[in-house]
């Protein structure tokens, strides 16, 4: 467990990083002086500074869901001298996660963290964002309390980090090119149809797929951030995770027919997020 003072969501993230030279010339003229600014978060606490932007304004009275604006913020990455950008997107991914919560609890629980007008607010401003014909998509995906078993799909073994420390650097991620993350998704959706059939294809993993042919520029990276789970799990847990070789190994035992390495590795994985998904409600 972590003792920080300051703990970060539980909170794991798939993040598109897109190459400089895909952005409009403003935008790459922005993000080229912001990624040689000495004052933006740097990449070791920027989870923990965008935590800190969320939590001020949702502590204020009355909550604020999405600021005003659209964050300048973004998580950069160099790669052979290449800059790859994610902006934070704040505001857009506010906007998505109101309603998503809005959409899944009762309108008496929503309205007990949200006012009424400030729902109505956000709700309207959303709206307005819409139908001004904006077609900008989330460049991060979000997941609390576990990792949806896709997004293990698009990565190998041998991309794998894992950094364990008691301070903030305490990381699990993968880091891989969107264009072999696409092929991965593409070969397992075809395994999946030719030995299960269309109807064992979860639609979660051809949404994940779709995500990325929509998002994601053919140049740029892909990256499976743990966020805030490794600060929950002791080291052996995170040293002994190997999901992303579980799913790749049961997606290769299909093929051969190995179907007992199948069930084996499924139960393996299973397990493993369903122990990670039950301290959601431990005391």
């Amino acid at each position: 467990m972590c003792h920080d003072a300051f703990v970060l969501p539980y909170t794991a993230y798939l993040r598109v990083y897109q190459p400089i030279h895909s952005f409009s010339p403003c935008d790459r003229s922005y993000w080229e002086e912001y990624a040689a600014s000495p004052d933006r978060p740097r990449r070791i606490n920027a989870l923990a500074a965008e935590h800190a932007e969320s939590l001020r304004r949702l502590v204020t009275t009355p909550p604020v869901v999405a600021p005003a604006e659209e964050s300048r913020n973004a998580y950069l990455r160099r790669v052979n001298e290449r800059l790859y950008v994610c902006p934070w997107q704040t505001r857009l991914r506010s906007w998505r996660a109101f309603t998503e919560f809005t959409d899944t609890m009762p309108v008496a629980v929503s309205g007990a963290f949200v006012p009424d007008p400030e729902a109505e607010r956000t709700e309207e401003h959303y709206r307005e964002w819409r139908d001004s014909g904006s077609l900008t998509r989330p460049g991060i995906l979000s997941s609390n309390w576990t990792i949806p078993v896709p997004w293990f799909v698009p990565f190998q073994p041998q991309e794998r980090c894992l950094v364990l420390s008691s301070n903030s650097t305490r990381t699990l991620l993968y880091l891989t090119r969107t264009s072999l993350a696409t092929r991965r998704l593409e070969h397992t959706l075809a395994v999946l149809r030719e030995h299960i059939g269309q109807r064992g294809v979860s639609a979660s993993t051809e949404n994940l797929a779709d995500w990325l042919s929509l998002t994601a520029h053919p140049d740029s990276l892909l990256e499976l951030d743990y966020g805030g789970l490794p600060h929950l799990l002791d080291d052996d847990h995170l040293s002994e995770d190997h999901s992303v070789a579980e799913v790749s190994g049961a997606v290769e035992a299909l093929v051969t027919g190995e179907v007992e390495r199948v069930l084996e590795l499924r139960e393996r994985l299973t397990r493993r997020w369903r122990s990670v998904r039950a301290l959601e409600h431990a005391n």
